[in-house]
């Protein structure tokens, strides 16, 4: 708004500056033309046939023409016997250039025609221009300063009035929006503002949070409440299907088919488990106070890991160097990095490697995860941590794995980022929210 107010400001600068010139011509020529007439008039009255003799007299016979000047040639005063034309106006204005003595000036000349006792006169009262162009770029160079100051004033007030105006709105996006992850720590205090219009836009904000605040919390009951009515027939199942293993008449194919439904229940088992695990930790049902050392984390990660790292010949790098002290909840950070990790270990390359890391970015505390595998792409990436999304459908798993280590670190306020190549491997980094204390 303000550098519209200034644009506009300056279109009127540059209109007034283009008829300026036109504007102080009119004006400075109307009062050079009022003192002609008035001298004009005064030698007229004054003037008799002995002085027009003196004049004709004094002059070059050849011309018949008197010539008056002042010292500083300002100004002239020109007297000529000339035929008075028919038609032939009888004062007129001009601007012209006139030599005299040598120099050439521009000059504000009247010319009138006039008789006396039958004879026809040219009278030529001149005033130079010269004065009169130095004032005129004095009178523009000064207005120009005086809309130049004006309009450089009248921005930086612009800018800091419409800041001003606009502290309301700019406290709305920080406290309402940008810190806000979730609708359960939306700050509904209402804010202070003098307009009508930001009053009634964090009006409209909280009623929205409102609602969507009762969404997420009837969805997340209804995740939670689905789960927990499902697990207890899915153990009633595993409890049938597993007695009826122990009967002998059965033959090997209905074993077959029993066993693979007890797997396939195993499977739903832990997609409810999965999906209950997100939702008490959207709900915000766990501590998070506990000392946590990701130096130990990542230690007990490759010793339970290690199996199926060396089933495909993996090569594990612990490069852990900092003792990073964090508070959280322990069971869920070791899930986040168990998530990871094994995510890693699953889209390697046979006889590839992991590397684990940390250090520190920018006063950010960071752990890295990267393996040499199968990649991603850009598409990949973006979907990677919704829910039952997989990388690949030749792999086993149920796509909760990276949801869960998203939920877990949103709820301890960690970032993860997430880059790729495709056939060269993809890094998982997590940046810790601050740095408290580190060796």
């Amino acid at each position: 708004m303000a550098i519209f107010n200034a644009l506009t400001r300056l279109l009127v600068i540059l209109i007034l500056w283009l008829m300026l010139p036109i504007l102080v011509e009119n004006v400075v020529y109307r009062h050079i033309n009022n003192g002609l007439i008035e001298k004009k008039k005064k030698f007229i009255d004054h003037l008799n046939q002995q002085e027009i003799n003196d004049f004709i007299e004094n002059a070059d016979d050849s011309t018949e023409t008197y010539s008056q000047f002042s010292t500083l040639h300002s100004e002239f005063l020109v007297l000529s016997r000339v035929p008075i034309k028919t038609h032939q106006k009888r004062t007129t204005f001009s601007n012209e250039y006139r030599i005299i003595e040598g120099e050439e000036n521009e000059y504000r000349i009247l010319q009138h025609h006039f008789s006396y006792q039958n004879e026809d006169y040219q009278l030529e009262i001149g005033s130079s221009l010269s004065e009169v162009k130095d004032l005129t770029f004095i009178i523009k160079f000064f207005i120009i300063v005086v809309l130049v100051v004006i309009l450089l004033v009248t921005f930086l007030a612009d800018t800091f009035y419409i800041e001003y105006l606009l502290k309301p709105f700019y406290k709305i996006i920080d406290t309402k929006i940008r810190r806000v992850n979730e609708p359960e720590v939306f700050d509904h205090t209402p804010i202070k503002a003098k307009s009508r219009d930001f009053r009634e836009l964090d009006l409209v904000l909280n009623q929205m949070m409102n609602r969507i605040a009762e969404l997420f919390k009837k969805e997340k009951q209804f995740i939670s409440n689905v789960s927990h009515e499902l697990l207890t027939p899915i153990a009633l199942l595993k409890n049938k299907l597993e007695n009826l293993l122990q009967n002998d008449s059965l033959d090997d194919n209905a074993v077959d088919k029993i066993a693979g439904s007890l797997k396939t229940l195993d499977m739903l088992k832990k997609i409810i488990n999965n999906l209950l695990l997100i939702s008490r930790i959207e709900n915000n049902q766990y501590e998070a106070s506990e000392n946590i050392s990701f130096q130990e984390i990542i230690k007990d990660l490759q010793e339970d890991l290690q199996d199926r790292i060396d089933d495909k010949g993996i090569e594990f790098v612990n490069k852990m160097e900092y003792d990073f002290a964090f508070k959280g909840n322990k069971t869920l950070i070791h899930i986040l990095i168990y998530n990871l990790v094994t995510n890693a270990i699953k889209y390697n390359k046979q006889d590839g490697s992991i590397i684990v890391s940390d250090g520190f970015l920018q006063n950010q505390y960071i752990i890295s995860i990267t393996d040499f595998g199968i990649g991603l792409n850009e598409s990949q990436i973006e979907n990677i941590f919704n829910r039952f999304a997989r990388v690949s459908s030749d792999q086993e798993g149920q796509g909760l794995g990276l949801a869960i280590a998203k939920s877990i670190a949103v709820f301890h306020h960690i970032e993860i980022k997430v880059t790729s190549i495709i056939n060269e491997g993809t890094t998982f980094t997590l940046l810790f929210p601050e740095m408290q204390k580190h060796n």
